[in-house]
């Protein structure tokens, strides 16, 4: 059976992060994931792949790292993950330093989802042109994966150059942790079997396929494990899929083609409204 989990955007308005941590784990979710936009630009030129009106918590959303580090001190077995991780919008050393101490400090409860992002002048805003932005996503992955992996990391890219460095704490999990590819692609399949873990699509809902936007998960999971092969690459990737419907069919679906854990949506909004959804979802769960 898979696991469960939850995502939200944490806000400054919504319930907070420490609150429903508490209730995600007593419920008996596996983890919890936070959603990343450092800040949206104001003058909106990249469309939303989600529809017109984009949602205000894409500009109110803590920056995931420092929510979820408060909601390692308050939970035990809660998976913590960034779902996903702007790597385009973070310098590497840094990035590395964030994620290896969040690692640590939960005793390796740490899942990284990571993307390369939708809005261009967001990421230039960060020095990253929007061509480039896979580019310098895989090589930064690359890069932090030296730095958690041995005593004196380098690196030579385009994007990224470091000399020898000393970086420490190191990721609990040896390693590091899984990192989750949050795309959908004809190319993310042999982006995971490179410098990936896992697939980490988003189910697509009546909206999105309106707007056009169709995913066959089944031949996604199909080729991934066939880039994973191909690859020479041990054991199994992961599959995490998020934002997915509490429908049954659903919910089975997934489960036969592979997925082996499914990620529901919270609202970003307040504790009462949020917490009974949380209870909902947990029952729903517990059928599996």
């Amino acid at each position: 059976m898979p696991d469960f989990g939850l995502m939200i955007f944490p806000t400054d308005y919504s319930v907070e992060p420490v609150v429903l941590a508490r209730e995600a784990e007593s419920f008996g979710f596996e983890s919890l994931f936070f959603p990343e936009h450092t800040h949206i630009p104001a003058n909106r030129l990249s469309p939303w792949p989600g529809g017109a009106e984009l949602p205000r918590h894409y500009w109110h959303a803590h920056d995931p790292f420092v929510a979820l580090a408060a909601v390692a001190s308050a939970t035990t077995s809660l998976k913590l993950g960034t779902g996903i991780a702007l790597v385009t919008e973070r310098d590497p050393i840094l990035m590395a330093k964030q994620v290896a101490s969040l690692d640590h400090l939960s005793k390796g409860r740490v899942l990284l989802g990571v993307g390369a992002g939708w809005n261009a002048e967001e990421m230039g805003n960060h020095g990253v042109s929007f061509p480039d932005r896979w580019k310098v996503l895989r090589e930064r992955v690359l890069a932090m994966r030296e730095i958690w992996r041995k005593e004196e990391a380098e690196f030579q890219g385009k994007f990224v150059n470091f000399e020898r460095i000393w970086s420490y704490p190191k990721p609990i999990q040896p390693g590091g942790p899984p990192v989750l590819l949050g795309a959908s692609s004809k190319y993310v399949f042999r982006r995971i079997a490179e410098y990936g873990d896992g697939w980490f699509p988003l189910y697509q809902d009546a909206r999105r396929i309106s707007a056009g936007i169709a995913i066959d998960y089944a031949e996604g999971v199909t080729k991934t494990k066939e880039a994973w092969a191909q690859a020479g690459r041990a054991g199994d990737p992961d599959f995490t899929i998020f934002g997915v419907a509490p429908e049954p069919e659903v919910v089975e679906h997934l489960i036969d083609i592979g997925f082996n854990r499914i990620i529901f949506g919270l609202p970003s909004e307040d504790v009462d409204t949020v917490l009974p959804i949380v209870e909902k979802l947990a029952a729903f769960a517990h059928s599996y």
